[in-house]
């Protein structure tokens, strides 16, 4: 109906231009009175203002209406009891458009404040903040975890914790951070998730903070509570024994509550006391040893970092390994991708955990004639180095493939159970991890994550 009307005002006025334009040519031709061809021009112009001063009048509304959408106007009404129906209708259909507009703004504000409130009563803290640094979004919760009531710019952590400003500052997308600081309410442990978000004219990072405080907490105390175990479990094997025998011993040596005379001991008693005597002194040196073990556990030296080429590390580890008993009854296999990939760490800890765990994919495949094992050294998903050892042996149960990493934890009649240990805190001391993955009868595999 807009079009229709409004087209009809045109072609009316298009049609009289044209008309008056043929009389006046025609009276102009048969030699008419001039005054008569005079007036028919006038007409003509006054026709052709008329229609360019419509066409302009509803431009201008439009224009108008246009500007006013741009600028976020929408309190912007258009008069409808004006006698000309073609503009009536299209202030109408203004109208109708500017109430729709109205309608989505108040549902986006509704939904906005919906999810403003939903990220309040979120326990995790919320950051969003642009490239220039200054914060669009900062929740209740991350305003508490950071111990700051406003938090308009990221300069601001300077303040409160350099170590968190430079964490936040350096964070790339889809990174994940662990900072430790102090405030007003103590130690707290963050970690610290990026996420980048790319509008029309920026580029936001959104960083979801979480205090692990109390669930590494919970983790240490149930390390410590495995590794008490073990300790009492070794040590009451090594110290019962010696208790039965030295007080057996004793018995040789006392009779009714008396100690014997030198008369009263023969040669029997001599020889059981110096037998007795040599297996205390086997389980003291065994206790001995375990506690030296525990020693190495907790004095592994400070990482001497520097640049080496993964290939020539590889290399080293297949010699070792090919002075290890039965090492040419399981085939080794080596993979790196690319070839000059390099390393920044201590090439010799580094070394020693490889072939810690070489070792043991070896000894998991002593009895599988079809034995494998691959090393396998490249860039993760994550974009990080990351080199695996992966065995074809019996592997792991699901049951103590979390207890595997415990201090002293062994499933072997000889192991000692420190080298995995020492191979994951070795890993830890580089800033990286060491985890482990398995499927009984199909495959284990131990990754060093840089």
């Amino acid at each position: 109906m807009i079009s229709r009307n409004l087209y009809f005002q045109i072609i009316v006025r298009i049609v009289l231009i044209v008309l008056l334009s043929l009389a006046a040519g025609f009276l102009l031709a048969s030699g008419q009175s001039v005054t008569l061809i005079l007036f028919c021009f006038f007409l003509i112009v006054i026709l052709i203002f008329t229609l360019i001063s419509y066409i302009n009048s509803t431009n201008r509304k439009i224009s108008y209406f246009l500007e006013s959408v741009q600028n976020e106007d929408s309190m912007l009404s258009f008069p409808t009891n004006i006698t000309d129906k073609s503009i009536r209708e299209i202030y109408q259909g203004l109208n109708k458009v500017n109430s729709q507009i109205q309608q989505l703004k108040i549902e986006g504000r509704q939904q906005e404040q919906y999810f403003q409130t939903l990220l309040e009563h979120v326990a995790m803290g919320i950051v969003t903040f642009n490239s220039r640094g200054f914060v669009l979004h900062a929740n209740s919760a991350a305003k508490k975890m950071l111990g700051i009531r406003v938090l308009t710019h990221i300069n601001q952590l300077e303040r409160i914790n350099r170590n968190l400003f430079q964490t936040v500052q350096n964070i790339k997308p889809f990174e994940q951070r662990l900072v430790t600081m102090s405030t007003e309410l103590g130690t707290t442990d963050l970690s610290i998730k990026s996420t980048s978000i790319r509008t029309k004219n920026d580029e936001l990072m959104l960083l979801s903070i979480q205090d692990i405080r109390n669930e590494l907490d919970e983790k240490e105390l149930d390390s410590w509570m495995k590794l008490i175990r073990v300790l009492m479990h070794e040590i009451m094997n090594s110290i019962a024994p010696i208790t039965s025998l030295a007080e057996s011993l004793s018995k040789f040596f006392t009779i009714k509550d008396r100690q014997v005379l030198p008369e009263e001991i023969d040669e029997k008693i001599i020889g059981m006391t110096v037998h007795g005597l040599n297996v205390i002194n086997e389980q003291g040196k065994g206790l001995m040893q375990f506690v030296e073990s525990y020693r190495k556990l907790t004095r592994l030296p400070k990482p001497n970092k520097n640049s080496f080429r993964v290939e020539e590390l590889i290399n080293r580890i297949k010699v070792l390994y090919l002075s290890l008993e039965n090492s040419d009854l399981v085939i080794l296999k080596v993979s790196i991708n690319p070839p000059d990939m390099e390393l920044v760490a201590d090439e010799k800890l580094i070394s020693q955990v490889l072939i810690n765990l070489t070792k043991n994919a070896l000894q998991a495949n002593e009895m599988n004639p079809e034995g494998k094992i691959q090393i396998t050294a490249g860039f993760n998903a994550e974009h990080r180095p990351e080199i695996r050892v992966a065995d074809n042996g019996p592997g792991i149960p699901d049951e103590i493939i979390e207890q595997i990493f415990v201090p002293f934890f062994t499933t072997r009649e000889n192991g000692s159970g420190i080298g995995l240990s020492l191979s994951r805190q070795i890993m830890r001391l580089h800033g990286g991890s060491l985890q482990a993955k398995s499927v009984p009868g199909r495959e284990t595999v131990f990754s060093l994550i840089f």
